[in-house]
């Protein structure tokens, strides 16, 4: 076990033309022969991932056959719906713009968010802004979330979620993905065309998604690339530079808040090469020099890995049913987060 043994970022590397090529053919062929569809609804969100598969449906069925959907909402940062604008136009794509905010509030999705916020901080009222953070998983312990908050004076304030009140900020927040998926099938129906759900290796692999939300898709071009890989092919696509230089966010709370801070263990680069160590049979003590860390905290980053994929094996799951029905033998799967 040495430098030369451990794993490094040269290990991500692909060769980004055949990959298009590769994704480019799958596309067409799974639209033709399998979804039987005209063409694909992408919701484009300015995040590297929706961007990346924008790209790729252009360049398999052409502009005028993708339409691209941007549905931001109260929480949503306005960077994100500008960069999502001028992908839409660098691309040439029809696309519209929704705000599902009326939506989520007939629904009550920020009154019941805002309501568990208080019971952990009663103060929490109109101008203050909040965020969820993971904790405790790398450092030997339980996954666990805390609340952050800030008021409208600027006051950073966090507390330890209680299970109750963080089941239910996470439910009344998935309503967000929830409608934005609604309004892709709505469209994808009126132009008989497939949607495109837009994961990275990372997030398929990992759970992070929302069930009935951005996990619900017929299609998948980018669920076995890395997310380093998907930064690789936005660069090979031309896209935009301020898109190819967008750290990814969440996009879902008032507050900044990487992926990392919300879910992840690591930043994006060493989390996708902790997965791929793990995926390739890298033993921990070779990851601890990757990483450079101790050999206890590969060896934890590898249990939290294992742990994120128990959870999300409900997530992955189709609808249960009492005997086995063989509808799926010939079809294609589509609920398949």
């Amino acid at each position: 076990m040495t430098r030369d043994t451990a794993p490094t970022a040269a290990a991500l590397r692909i060769d980004c033309a055949a990959e298009a090529e590769r994704i480019s053919r799958w596309i067409v062929e799974t639209l033709a022969n399998r979804l039987h569809r005209r063409g694909l609804v992408v919701a484009v969100s300015g995040g590297i991932d929706s961007s990346v598969c924008a790209a790729l449906a252009v360049r398999a069925v052409g502009a005028k056959r993708v339409h691209a959907l941007l549905l931001p909402e109260r929480d949503s940062s306005s960077a994100s719906t500008e960069r999502g604008l001028q992908l839409a136009m660098h691309l040439g794509v029809p696309h519209e713009v929704f705000d599902i905010a009326p939506a989520l509030v007939a629904l009550g999705c920020y009154e019941r968010r805002d309501a568990a916020i208080r019971r952990v901080f009663p103060e929490y009222g109109p101008g203050w802004r909040n965020k969820l953070a993971i904790a405790g998983g790398t450092r030997g312990g339980i996954n666990y979330f805390k609340l952050v908050v800030q008021s409208d004076d600027g006051l950073l304030q966090e507390a330890r979620l209680p299970l109750r009140e963080y089941l239910e900020i996470v439910a009344a927040t998935n309503f967000k993905q929830r409608v934005r998926k609604t309004i892709d099938y709505f469209h994808a129906d009126r132009l008989n065309y497939a949607v495109v759900g837009t994961p990275n290796r990372l997030e398929y692999d990992q759970g992070f998604f929302v069930k009935g939300g951005d996990g619900f898709a017929d299609l998948k071009p980018i669920a076995h690339l890395y997310k380093t890989q998907v930064y690789a092919m936005a660069e090979w696509l031309g896209l935009p530079q301020e898109i190819c230089t967008a750290q990814p966010t969440t996009d879902t709370y008032t507050l900044p808040q990487g992926q990392d801070e919300f879910y992840f263990a690591l930043p994006f680069p060493q989390m996708d090469l902790a997965l791929w160590s793990l995926n390739h049979g890298v033993g921990a003590a070779d990851l601890a020099l990757a990483l450079d860390i101790d050999m206890a905290g590969a060896e934890r980053i590898y249990a939290d890995i294992a742990a994120k994929r128990r959870a999300a094996r409900y997530l992955h799951a189709s609808a249960e049913t009492i005997d086995p029905l063989g509808l799926m033998a010939t079809a294609p799967r589509l609920e398949h987060a």
